[in-house]
């Protein structure tokens, strides 16, 4: 016989095996199975060696809610990337100064020295937490700086909040007009016009910002004072660095 011909034999034989085979549960409880010996139990030994025969109507073979389950997959899906999307969206960060809380000056030979207290307040938009890489003030007096200072240990900014800091920055007037004019007992109220520059570096989800603000303020050279008073702002500028 042709091995076409043998082919064609065994499928036969098979689809008539298969014809004949019994509904899942519907064998008689009389019989006794031939793999299991009526134990209900395939001994370990025969493990590897047997096939389980399933027919095509079983109702394991036949997905049910298949869509349903697509969908709310779907759906699932949908919501956490909009959530992750909503709160790690980078928002703003601002810088707001506030007023400056004391003026101390200190009489020299040479010179006058003052120390300028300011408070500023940091806003923090975001869901994450914001950290000050560093902070720089600098103080001009007719265009000229008179002071610089730069802060690098300050706190981290937490999510939704405000965050109040006082920034201390030391001039130094060495200006002969200047120190005349600061020292001269004539002169009840020693008024000088000061633009401070602040400067602010801040680090959150892997993005870098640049926040700069320009405030003035008039102050006494002449004498202490101790009563707050608002600052003019300026012009505020973001640069971004993204990492």
């Amino acid at each position: 016989m042709d091995p076409p011909q043998k082919e064609h034999t065994r499928k036969t034989e098979n689809g008539r095996l298969l014809r004949h085979f019994p509904p899942y549960g519907s064998g008689d409880a009389s019989d006794t199975c031939p793999t299991c010996r009526g134990t209900g139990r395939v001994p370990r030994a025969k493990e590897n060696q047997l096939v389980a025969v399933i027919p095509c109507n079983d109702v394991r073979l036949q997905p049910r809610r298949t869509k349903m389950y697509v969908c709310i997959s779907m759906v699932v899906c949908l919501v956490v990337c909009a959530l992750i999307l909503f709160f790690l969206f980078p928002r703003s960060v601002t810088l707001t100064p506030v007023s400056v809380l004391s003026v101390m000056v200190y009489f020299n030979p040479k010179s006058v020295d003052i120390q300028v207290k300011n408070l500023i307040n940091i806003t923090n938009e975001n869901f994450v937490p914001v950290q000050i890489t560093d902070f720089t003030i600098q103080g001009l007096i007719i265009n000229t700086v008179m002071g610089k200072t730069k802060l690098t240990n300050m706190t981290s900014i937490q999510p939704r909040s405000k965050q109040s800091d006082i920034i201390e920055i030391d001039l130094s007037i060495v200006d002969k007009d200047l120190n005349t004019y600061c020292k001269s007992a004539t002169v009840k109220i020693h008024t000088l016009f000061l633009q401070l520059q602040m400067t602010m570096n801040i680090s959150y989800l892997s993005h870098m910002e640049q926040l700069t603000r320009d405030t003035y303020s008039y102050i006494d050279c002449g004498a202490n004072s101790t009563v707050p008073h608002p600052m003019m702002t300026g012009a505020f500028d973001v640069k971004d660095h993204s990492l």
